[in-house]
């Protein structure tokens, strides 16, 4: 793992490269975009569009250097690295944010709160979106975009069609408040992870289940190590792109309106497939036949909702009861 003090070294050998690049612009802008998926996960595609798409907008201005699957840093230290500038982009999930400070963001991992993907759009494509990107400024951060993945499953390695199925079990969850109240009102144990130790957990018995949207689940062959899974979509996973902001706002003019072509672009494109990438990875999963997915009855799903509901108010003095409020208005919902 990297120290603050590495990290802080390698953040001023990229800021002396970008002094003395952008000026004469005699070499390309290095824009280091680290996550922590799969290439052929939707945020992974998304990430390698951008790349061709700007280098093609900005007339090779900008050189991209996409490391996927955890290479450069771990869920924990990427923050630290984008704001140090030893990266210059992520694509954190949307949960990443609350150890910052900006717990505002967690109201996307209430269990429940989108009822599918057009009322989520509502929320990232409108002035809500913009409204919480705002609250990231004073932390060094521009928010740029917001990239689906898709609606979360269950698995585990025992059956988990109703909540009282999930008492006692170990359930691996990415680090967030609001998950560990969901985990718990289910009377699951969370166990917060990076997800690049999740399939080795899984394996090993550490943990007895977690929770993912499809693609990554297949991605990470999760699949091969649950016997059982629920399609519940119970929660979205999202991410939003962002960038160290001092970097942003010191590129010339022309080289960002490049960039945010590209990403205008590369959004369309990540968002346009993440339902279907998730549709083919879950049909995927159940031809192999290593898995067992249950579909939840409406009286199940009922049940579920009735469980998690209260997680809601619970989590209002954390997110924001303002900011729940502002989401369930924008999509309907109460």
């Amino acid at each position: 793992m990297l120290t603050r003090r590495s990290l802080a070294a390698l953040a001023g050998a990229a800021a002396l490269a970008l002094a003395a690049a952008v000026p004469a612009l005699a070499q390309p802008i290095v824009i280091k975009f680290s996550h922590v998926v799969a290439p052929d996960t939707p945020k992974g595609k998304g990430a390698t569009k951008f790349e061709e798409l700007a280098e093609k907008y900005t007339d090779g201005a900008v050189d991209v250097e996409v490391y996927p699957n955890s290479q450069l840093y771990k869920d924990k230290e990427e923050l630290e690295a984008l704001q140090l500038g030893a990266v210059q982009m992520l694509a954190p999930s949307l949960a990443k944010f609350g150890p910052l400070g900006v717990q505002d963001f967690e109201v996307f991992d209430l269990p429940y709160i989108f009822k599918g993907y057009d009322a989520l759009h509502t929320v990232t494509n409108g002035e809500v979106g913009k409204m919480l990107f705002s609250k990231l400024e004073d932390k060094g951060i521009k928010g740029l975009a917001y990239w689906d993945n898709g609606f979360k499953i269950m698995s585990a390695n025992s059956p988990i069609a109703t909540p009282d199925d999930f008492l006692g079990l170990k359930m691996r969850i990415q680090s967030s408040k609001v998950l560990e109240a969901q985990m718990n009102a289910l009377g699951a144990v969370p166990q917060v992870m990076a997800f690049s130790e999740v399939y080795q957990a899984l394996q090993t018995g550490v943990v007895d289940g977690t929770e993912n949207p499809p693609s990554n689940m297949y991605t990470q062959k999760m699949h091969e190590v649950q016997k059982h899974a629920t399609v519940s979509n119970h929660g979205y996973l999202g991410y939003a792109v962002i960038v160290n902001k001092q970097f942003w706002d010191g590129l010339p003019e022309e080289v960002r309106a490049g960039l945010e072509k590209a990403l205008t672009e590369a959004t369309d494109y990540a968002n346009g497939i993440a339902k279907e990438e998730n549709d083919k990875a879950l049909q995927a999963m159940k031809d192999a036949g290593t898995t067992e997915f249950h579909e939840l009855t409406p009286e199940e799903l009922a049940a579920w909702e009735e469980v998690l509901a209260p997680v809601h108010e619970e989590m209002a003095g954390r997110i924001g009861a303002e900011t729940i409020a502002a989401v369930k208005a924008a999509t309907g919902t109460n």
